[in-house]
């Protein structure tokens, strides 16, 4: 009995960017988890799916339910067979977050992604697809978590227009000041599921948005629902040959902990990374720039340069690292362009900008450049989320080894 991942998908006819909905990832959530209590929470829409698709089980304990398990799964990060902790990945791109916490030895119960193409490449590693967007998902849908990730977009706050001060039930406090953004559904979460610790990562900007008065809110607002907070502005080039600055938040549940938590971000060693050790051996001509773009991206920093701008392209220095890699880079590269001898520098492949982050050679991209660009340049550098979160679940682990005792 039981079925490779890659068979179910075969005979159910299973394309992940075919479906908008979210009977799919009710299906393949299902799947990951049908032996613990989070299954339990996927299981009527799991079947609502098969039906909807033409296939009707009578229950679960029906053949074709029963003919999937144990599932054999052909995919590069299965999920952990006897996990240490349970947590959700929201806002979870392409799932660099996920794989440093599964790398960890924990079991992610439930994901959230809004863009269809990150969902495509999210589920070809991890058999997985996330719900869509997280603003239509009840906080009590989601299943009981110890920890929970999101590397959330932070877009302009709006205090004017519609309050939300009513929204976690009370008349007055910091979350109807963040009505506009999606840090309230983090918020949300957290104030229903009161996980035992959360990890949340944005851009170093964060920290000085609106003369810092953003970032306090944040702080406040994760203070008021009973969490110790713990930040720090932390750099990727002491994991991988990328200059890139990020804020990681992290929090401990009060009443657990009290405070006493003893957590520590990781040390930063000094960096030893060269952009050169990244790069392929073949590449195909149709990363070199054209001479046409070439000469537009040094005229373009000529003006600015006279100007007095610090605009331009980057050249990288293969001994040292890169500039940071941005969502933007599939328009021209510019951003970390890479010399070659006796032709016009070229861009980084899809490939080369996974390595970047931190992503292993088996990570697959089933999308476009254009796409696969995006979704690198909106990622995390996976190490050093590792990192941080090896300093967490040694907090979790500690404390769960103090109540045994």
């Amino acid at each position: 009995m039981g079925k490779k991942y890659s068979e179910i998908k075969s005979k159910l006819e299973i394309e992940t960017d075919k479906f908008a909905e979210d009977g799919l990832a009710f299906f393949t959530h299902f799947l990951q988890n049908h032996s613990n209590k989070s299954g339990l929470k996927y299981k009527p829409n799991a079947a609502n799916y098969l039906k909807s698709i033409g296939k009707k089980p009578k229950s679960f304990s029906d053949p074709l339910f029963q003919s999937f398990f144990p599932i054999k799964w052909d995919v590069p990060f299965p999920p952990k067979s006897n996990p240490k902790f349970k947590f959700i990945d929201l806002f979870a791109g392409i799932g660099g977050i996920r794989l440093a916490f599964q790398n960890l030895g924990g079991s992610c119960v439930f994901t959230s992604e809004w863009d269809k193409y990150s969902k495509k490449t999210y589920e070809a590693n991890f058999g997985e697809v996330p719900f869509g967007d997280i603003t239509k998902i009840s906080e009590q849908d989601i299943p009981d978590h110890d920890i929970l990730l999101g590397g959330f977009p932070c877009q302009p706050f709006s205090i004017a227009g519609v309050s939300k001060k009513n929204a976690l039930g009370r008349a007055h406090g910091f979350l109807d000041e963040t009505q506009g953004t999606l840090f309230f559904d983090v918020a949300r979460i957290i104030k229903h599921k009161k996980p035992k610790a959360f990890l949340l990562e944005n851009v170093k900007n964060l920290v000085s948005h609106d003369k810092g008065k953003t970032f306090e809110i944040i702080k406040n607002t994760l203070k008021e629902l009973g969490y110790s907070i713990h930040f720090k502005v932390l750099d990727g080039k002491h994991f991988v040959p990328q200059h890139r600055e990020r804020i990681i938040l992290v929090g401990f549940r009060n009443t657990i902990f009290k405070g006493k938590e003893n957590f520590k971000f990781p040390e930063m060693n000094e960096a030893k990374f060269a952009i050169k050790d990244i790069l392929s051996d073949q590449v195909d001509p149709k990363y070199t720039l054209s001479d046409k773009l070439w000469n537009y991206l040094q005229d373009y920093a000529k003006k600015h340069k006279a100007k007095g701008n610090g605009f331009g392209f980057g050249l990288a220095d293969l001994n040292g690292v890169s500039r940071t890699l941005s969502a933007r880079y599939y328009k021209d590269g510019a951003e970390i362009l890479i010399p070659q001898k006796d032709n016009n520098p070229r861009r980084l492949t899809p490939a080369e900008c996974a390595r970047l982050q931190g992503f292993p050679d088996n990570f697959k991209i089933p999308v476009s450049d254009n796409q696969a660009y995006k979704q690198f340049g909106n990622s995390v550098v996976v190490p050093l989320m590792e990192a941080v979160g090896k300093n967490i679940v040694k907090v979790l682990m500690n404390f769960d080894e103090l109540k045994k005792s």
